[in-house]
Formats: structure tokens, C-alpha cells, sequence
């Protein structure tokens, strides 16, 4: 079984919308990606000074996977049926999406 990540940036259409949008994306669209097979945990991260044109927000999905081709494609199956059902956000603009597969196990401080 091999692991990944998907990063995913993104930025808010409405800054003035912000709280909302970051609600939407924590209490909405996170449980309903982790509805997809192989996709384990999932958290968000604030990116302070983005460069101009990248994504200030950073969700972080744990895949575990047999085929990664297979899980991506049901990660967009499960975004596409939550559209369908009214789930996403007109806030959301997605910048960039990155798939990377996990080469050494992790390190643990030893402090």
C-alpha cells in the first residue's frame, strides 16, 4: 500500500467572505472528500504571505492507496456528486493540485 498526499491551494473569491468560506471548507468539503476511498485524514493550513498568484489556504489530504490513478479519479467522482448536490462553495478557487507519494517513512524528533 502506498501513501501520498494531495495538496491542494486555494484562495477565497471574497475576502470579505473569509470566515465563512474557511467554515464551509472545514465543516463541508473536508468530510466530504474523506467520504473517498483511500483518502484517511485531512487538515488545513493558513499560508501567511502567499506569493502573488498562489493559493493562501492549504488542505492536506493522507492518501493510502493500491492505485493512486484509482483514488484520484474517485476523488473527483466524490467532488463532482457533491457539486451536483449543492455542496461546494461559489467562494472557492482552486490554484493549484499537487499528488506526491511518500519515499521514506516519517522522522520523529528525538527532543
Amino acid at each position: 500500500m502506498e501513501k501520498w498526499i494531495c495538496s491542494v491551494y486555494s484562495n477565497c473569491l471574497d475576502p470579505s467572505r473569509e470566515k465563512e468560506f474557511n467554515q464551509w471548507y472545514d465543516t463541508v468539503h473536508l468530510p466530504d472528500i474523506l467520504e473517498t476511498p483511500g483518502i484517511v485524514r485531512a487538515s488545513r493550513f493558513e499560508i501567511k504571505r502567499p506569493a502573488e498568484g498562489h493559493g493562501k489556504f492549504l488542505a492536506v489530504y493522507e492518501i493510502e492507496t493500491e492505485d493512486i490513478r484509482d483514488t484520484m479519479s474517485a476523488m473527483q467522482e466524490t467532488t463532482e456528486e457533491k457539486t451536483k448536490q449543492g455542496r461546494m462553495s461559489e467562494l472557492v478557487k482552486v490554484v493549484a493540485v499537487i499528488f506526491s507519494r511518500q519515499i521514506t517513512e516519517p522522522i520523529e524528533s528525538k527532543k
